[in-house]
């Protein structure tokens, strides 16, 4: 036995059960929308924010920052 006690057949009607409740054009797009969401996620790790790099860049090489001003 494996996966915690649930075999191919167990697995198989759960399967059925839900395509029969969700519909098969459902399932696909949900999918879609799962493997969308993932591959932003990915993207999104991987790649630092435009804004802060930026940012970070202009501080680091003496760029254009903004002074605080005096009030007297």
């Amino acid at each position: 036995m494996g996966l915690g006690g649930l075999s191919l057949g167990h697995m198989l009607v759960v399967l059925l059960v839900v395509a029969l409740v969700f519909g098969t054009k459902r399932l696909g797009n949900i999918g879609a929308d799962i493997g969308s969401a993932i591959k932003g996620f990915r993207k999104a790790v991987s790649d630092p924010d435009d804004k802060t790099s930026q940012a970070d860049e202009q501080v680091s090489s003496g760029g254009p920052v903004s002074k605080p001003s005096n009030f007297s």
